[in-house]
């Protein structure tokens, strides 16, 4: 699979406080959760996606700590070389609703407030394509234990 950026789109059922690695523990409200990565390396989209699908793995990222709780609903991938992490995390967090609960997430290598987006409703693909309409999105539906 070719290399790209990727979007997981989590739902957490009920308010938990959880640690973040060293970044922290913070109060994630139940909700949805849109959260942005790359997959620039060896391996690329498919090789990452596959491990953050992974229920049991030792967290190395942030995003581990949190899917260790939250539910992934989908992915949204979009196969480039380009770095589009950034970009893509800064028109997440322009959509309606959106909020950040814990600063720097995901963004330790940035200077982005946070990588990862808080939306009490459920957020759509097709609402982050109607703000980036260069960049087209592959949807992977994914069925996952609580």
């Amino acid at each position: 699979m070719p290399k790209g950026t990727y979007v997981l789109c989590m739902r957490l059922d009920e308010q938990r406080e959880i640690a973040i690695g060293k970044l922290g523990t913070f109060l994630f409200p139940a909700g949805y959760y849109l959260y942005v990565g790359s997959a620039l390396g060896p391996g690329g989209l498919e090789a990452r996606l596959a491990r953050h699908r992974r229920r049991k793995k030792r967290p190395r990222w942030h995003i581990d700590y949190l899917l260790q709780h939250a539910r992934l609903l989908e992915v949204w991938s979009m196969a480039s070389e380009e770095r589009l992490e950034c970009s893509l995390a800064r028109e997440i967090r322009e959509m309606l609703g959106a909020q950040i609960v814990a600063p720097g997430f995901g963004s330790s290598d940035c200077r982005c407030p946070s990588h990862l987006v808080y939306f009490e409703a459920r957020p759509v693909c097709e609402a982050l394509e109607a703000e980036c309409p260069t960049h087209t999105f592959t949807i992977t539906t994914l069925s996952s234990p609580a």
